[in-house]
């Protein structure tokens, strides 16, 4: 398990996108009005444009992104171990994952990543 992602939700992307171009001294590999992502070091950095959460949304909080090889049987281990998984394993956009909390409730993401493991 390794850290692939640190996501933000912001109420300004085009601001934050210029604070992390700052920041980083690189432009972003992707952004627009409402999203942006630069790359560092192995990790995406994801600017995200706050949003009304639906009945079928994922939170819209700030995270950590954690690159498993097998999403499903790392959050079988975690459960396993006691932690509670608030998301279960799915389908979406950017690739399978599941979320859960750490004790402060900080949202946590477990996704598939190629060599997550590592």
């Amino acid at each position: 398990m390794k850290i692939i992602e640190i996501a933000r939700f912001v109420e300004n992307v085009p601001a934050t996108t210029d604070f992390y171009r700052t920041l980083l001294g690189v432009e972003p590999a992707y952004s627009d009005d409402t999203i942006a992502t630069f790359k560092h070091n192995g990790i995406t950095i994801l600017i995200h444009e706050r949003y009304e959460v639906g009945p079928d949304d994922l939170p819209c909080e700030d995270h950590i992104g954690f690159g498993v090889e097998d999403v499903d049987r790392t959050v079988s281990e975690l459960s396993q171990k006691g932690l509670k998984i608030e998301f279960p394993p799915c389908d979406h956009d950017w690739g399978r994952s599941a979320y859960l909390r750490d004790p402060n409730g900080n949202l946590i993401e477990i996704s598939s990543a190629p060599g997550g493991s590592t």
